[in-house]
């Protein structure tokens, strides 16, 4: 099915000084000569993306733009005008967030998460920067422990805001993440909580016993760089454990106590210690 603001397979119509005509189901599209490869055919198929361009005629291209619609993406600024902001997208053409589609006057040359819509009135493409309010609120098909790809909008007192799976919002509380994230940052969490209010909370360690193992192999690696012993234990600060670990006091000593069983660890009062006949083999 033809959609503006993606990518279509079209069949090559004709050939003419400037281009090429694809064939659409809205009719004929240009492909411009400097996309043409002196290769292709009449009856040819061609994988493009199209939008529109300044004269809002359907254009088609080969490039490759930064992001399509119902993608979320950081773009730069480009132009601040009085109607919307123009956004470097990759294309010839920018893509425009209008100025009712902006939560504050932006500013050239930073980057801003975008989500890129369509406006079945007018038949463009634009951006907006209301993340939230844009992201799919039926949660239906999220399952709590689900394994869920990030991507990083905000930052706040209280959380880290992310679109899960390119389509949702949640948020990862800030005191229970122990890894240094940025705006753009691009991460594997999983869902550790679906509220009634259709809110999600998130976590970036997997919920259960796998989480004990994964944080068991940190542990021991960073043994293994130390040495062998490190003077970190169960009476350590949890800023002390996060500086050296990346993880909470609750969980260092949950995967502590499971090393020990193993029969890894020296539980010192200094300290623990790998003991010397398995660190070196972990090394």
């Amino acid at each position: 099915m033809f959609k503006i603001g993606r990518y279509n397979d079209l069949v090559v119509d004709s050939r003419v000084e400037f281009g090429l005509y694809l064939n659409s189901e809205q009719g004929r599209i240009l492909l411009p000569k400097k996309y043409v490869s002196e290769s292709v055919k009449i009856g040819d198929t061609l994988k493009v993306f199209v939008y529109t361009d300044s004269e809002d005629r359907l254009v088609a291209t080969t490039l490759d733009p930064n992001g399509i619609v119902g993608d979320f993406v950081f773009l730069e600024a480009k132009d601040v005008t009085s109607f919307g902001t123009f956004m470097d997208w990759g294309l010839e053409k920018d893509l425009l967030v209008p100025k009712s589609e902006q939560l504050d006057r932006m500013v050239p040359g930073k980057k801003y998460l975008i989500k890129i819509c369509f406006d079945d009135v007018t038949g463009r493409v634009y951006g907006t920067a209301k993340i939230s309010v844009n992201c799919d609120k039926d949660i239906t098909d999220l399952k709590e422990g689900q394994k869920v790809d990030l991507l990083i909008h905000t930052l706040t007192s209280i959380g880290i805001m992310a679109v899960v799976n390119n389509r949702y919002y949640g948020m990862l509380y800030t005191n229970e993440t122990y890894k240094d994230l940025s705006s753009g940052d691009a991460c594997t969490g999983y869902i550790m909580r679906l509220r009634e209010d259709k809110k999600i909370d998130l976590t970036l360690k997997e919920p259960g016993y796998s989480s004990v193992q994964g944080s068991g192999d940190t542990i021991l690696n960073i043994l293994n760089q130390a040495g062998g012993f490190i003077p970190c234990h169960d009476k350590s600060s949890p800023e002390e454990i996060k500086k050296i670990f990346s993880m909470s006091k609750k969980e260092f000593k949950r995967a502590v106590g499971s090393l020990y069983k193993k029969g890894f660890l020296e539980l010192k009062e200094n300290g623990i210690l790998l003991k010397q006949e398995i660190w070196p083999k972990k090394r």
